[in-house]
């Protein structure tokens, strides 16, 4: 079995391997910062990290006024609270000015579990998308995650990261680097492509292999950066496989099914069969059971293919 790494607990770490190259890195959290894990930058760097309480509005305005004095913060907590509570903080304070503010949103999407759909945040990235200047990314693994964080740091421009509270499996190794606006197939195919994002991308690597037991080849890939959206792999997938299926741990509305939906219309290119949250909540359980309940686990990204295939080919 691969190693399993928490995409936040990469996050922590990162953060304070950023801090001891980087003197003007600087972290903030909102009384949550064992559980996003910068409670790791703090222990090496007390006098460059605050403790804002249960106060995240205060936590945003304070992380603009550090970027606006030459610092580059990094402020953190859960991703229901840094987007949907402070979300007119982000825009007014931080997307309106452009500033390097790098936003980081663990206990995302269904692999928060138990504590239920009001921590599950689902909507996270469609609230971040809307916003002008602002990157929305999601790393599928541990080393991912690391060179997100040091590639934020040198953005310009606001940035949201989006982590995870349930391990998942370690994908690439430590020579991994992360891109703005690129994606990365980490399994060529010729008959269908699987588009993913997050903990996801194990889940569409493992409904690949289903499909090659049925001599169906499928291409998987990896795409952290939700936007910028590479729109050349994805049209690329589009015209050299059959339909794409986009697997997010998130809403199917405003993330990367959307995103991709919209490259395909506006290049009237490729079919697509969007894999997510279909205009619910979520509810308090284990994961794996919640993936099965909602129709996002291997099974039904597979069924999902096969489908897409089916129905293409019933056009022909």
């Amino acid at each position: 079995m691969s190693e399993e790494i928490a995409t936040r607990q990469s996050y922590g770490e990162a953060l304070a391997d950023l801090g001891e190259r980087n003197p003007d890195v600087v972290a903030l959290d909102a009384d949550l910062s064992k559980s996003t894990k910068s409670a790791i930058f703090a222990a090496k760097f007390p006098e460059r990290f605050f403790e804002m309480g249960v106060a995240e509005a205060n936590m945003i305005g304070t992380a603009a006024g550090l970027a606006i004095s030459g610092k580059i913060p990094f402020a953190s907590s859960f991703a229901v609270f840094c987007t949907g509570r402070v979300f007119d903080q982000v825009r007014v304070s931080i997307a309106y000015n452009n500033l390097n503010v790098n936003i980081c949103g663990s206990h995302s999407g269904l692999a928060t579990g138990a504590d239920g759909a009001t921590h599950q945040a689902t909507e996270d990235m469609a609230i971040m998308r809307t916003l002008p200047n602002m990157s929305v990314v999601c790393p599928a693994d541990s080393a991912e995650t690391k060179s997100v964080v040091f590639a934020s740091a040198e953005h310009k421009g606001p940035v949201y990261i989006r982590t995870t509270r349930l391990k998942t499996p370690v994908l690439f190794d430590s020579s991994h680097k992360f891109s703005f606006g690129k994606g990365n197939i980490v399994k060529d195919g010729t008959d269908v492509s699987l588009a993913a994002c997050g903990i996801m991308v194990s889940k569409a690597l493992d409904a690949a292999e289903l499909l090659k037991k049925e001599n169906i080849s499928a291409r998987v890939i990896n795409m952290p950066s939700i936007k910028p959206l590479d729109e050349s792999i994805i049209l690329k997938a589009a015209s050299e496989t059959q339909g794409i299926v986009s697997c997010e741990d998130h809403s199917i509305i405003g993330g990367l099914g959307s995103a991709i939906a919209e490259t395909l219309s506006e290049n009237n290119s490729g079919r697509l069969s969007r894999i997510g949250l279909r205009n619910v909540f979520g509810e308090s359980g284990d994961p794996k059971d919640l993936y099965k309940k909602f129709s996002m686990d291997v099974n039904s990204i597979y069924n999902s293919a096969k489908k897409l295939l089916q129905d293409r080919s019933g056009e022909q």
